[in-house]
């Protein structure tokens, strides 16, 4: 008897990306993830491992959520976030990856770019904000920098977060419509929500410039967020070459609670429980 799952048909497969997730089932397979993700960090502080994680995409492709869905059951001290701002006078002055280096990993770090060094060959391109000679350069001198990277021992991932254009118009207005968003859309998102055709030029040409063996692009499918995180989450541990470090036991020792009392709390400025 052949005990093999059978293979989902395309349009099975289809149907049920269509479908929308239940937000219980979403919580419970991002629960076990998130043990999983525990793992990792215990595993990368035991061995002195170093890992960088780059999330590329257009805006609004869902990579502040799933950085969050990656990092908000982790320690802070060893997943660390890096979203840097527009670069200073004397940051456009040095060399273009200067500003990154600082925040690469050292020993029993995970360290995330919400966007990267990419943002040469995406935004800095289609927006005019670098010549189409240094845009091309960076092209060719990448894949050596990775390479570096990856030779001094650092696990690199790269993601490009693939949004539709009516995905992306939903989310951005959302945005507009949605006070607790309002921060997410910038003046220079709404000048590139104009240019879809020139990102995605400039995103053809990167993936082919920059897709190596040393430093290859997932592209993740972000139109359902709650899928995309998973899925992507999924594979980001597949990538990762972490085994569990088991730990001792832990009790909690007796322990006597004598001074504590209500009285010795009526000084405390209590706030008010409005809720």
């Amino acid at each position: 008897m052949n005990d093999k799952p059978r293979k989902k048909t395309l349009a099975e497969s289809e149907a049920r990306a269509g479908a929308k997730m239940k937000r219980k089932e979403y919580d419970e397979e991002l629960a076990k993830l998130h043990v999983e993700l525990v793992k990792v960090q215990e595993w990368v502080k035991a061995t002195g491992a170093k890992v960088c994680i780059v999330f590329e995409g257009r805006d609004g492709a869902g990579k502040g959520g799933t950085i969050k869905a990656i990092t908000e059951r982790v320690s802070p001290r060893v997943f660390r976030v890096v979203a840097l701002p527009a670069p200073s006078d004397r940051e456009k002055s040095q060399m273009y990856a200067q500003r990154y280096l600082p925040h690469f990993p050292a020993a029993g770090e995970i360290v995330i770019f919400d966007r990267s060094w990419y943002n040469r060959a995406g935004v800095e391109r289609v927006m005019g904000f670098c010549t189409e000679e240094q845009a091309r350069g960076f092209l060719d001198v990448v894949p050596l920098f990775e390479k570096l990277m990856t030779r001094s021992g650092i696990i690199l991932l790269k993601y490009w977060l693939e949004v539709s254009p009516e995905e992306q118009t939903r989310r951005l207005k959302d945005r507009i419509e949605d006070g607790r968003k309002v921060w997410k859309l910038s003046p220079m998102d709404i000048k590139s929500y104009t240019r879809w055709d020139d990102y995605t030029r400039a995103r053809d040409d990167m993936l082919r410039a920059t897709d190596t063996k040393e430093a290859p692009w997932f592209v993740a499918n972000s139109n359902d967020k709650k899928r995309l995180r998973l899925n992507l989450i999924t594979h980001l541990l597949g990538q990762i070459p972490y085994k569990e470090i088991k730990r001792p036991k832990v009790r909690l020792p007796k322990r006597k609670v004598t001074e504590d009392k209500p009285s010795s709390r009526k000084h405390m400025r209590f706030i008010k429980e409005i809720y």
